[in-house]
């Protein structure tokens, strides 16, 4: 019985940790997990509350990569850009030398 039941919780914290990679579904993982570390607390405090440390700091961890991946997601299209202009501008001088 008691497998089972870690079984359980295991499925569950997945779920969580899916649903909180996902920002948008950020608040309802957040809420599942509370109702999984109070179901767990009442087994084994001290297990739900090394959990729930574990927890805050996967949310900070997460919140930091995908700020991080933004963050090279706007560098990737402005060097693109900039790829770009350099390349319109070496196509113009190239026709204006051809002019000359």
């Amino acid at each position: 019985m008691k497998q089972i039941l870690s079984l359980d919780y295991a499925a569950q914290l997945r779920a969580c940790v899916e649903r909180a990679r996902d920002i948008s579904d950020g608040a309802k993982a957040s809420v599942e997990f509370a109702q999984l570390c109070d179901r767990l607390g009442a087994e084994n405090p001290q297990v739900a509350e090394l959990l729930d440390i574990l927890w805050k700091e996967f949310l900070a961890a997460n919140r930091s990569a995908t700020f991080w991946q933004q963050i090279c997601d706007v560098e990737k299209e402005l060097s693109e850009r900039m790829a770009q202009t350099n390349l319109q501008l070496k196509q113009e001088y190239l026709r204006l030398m051809q002019e000359q």
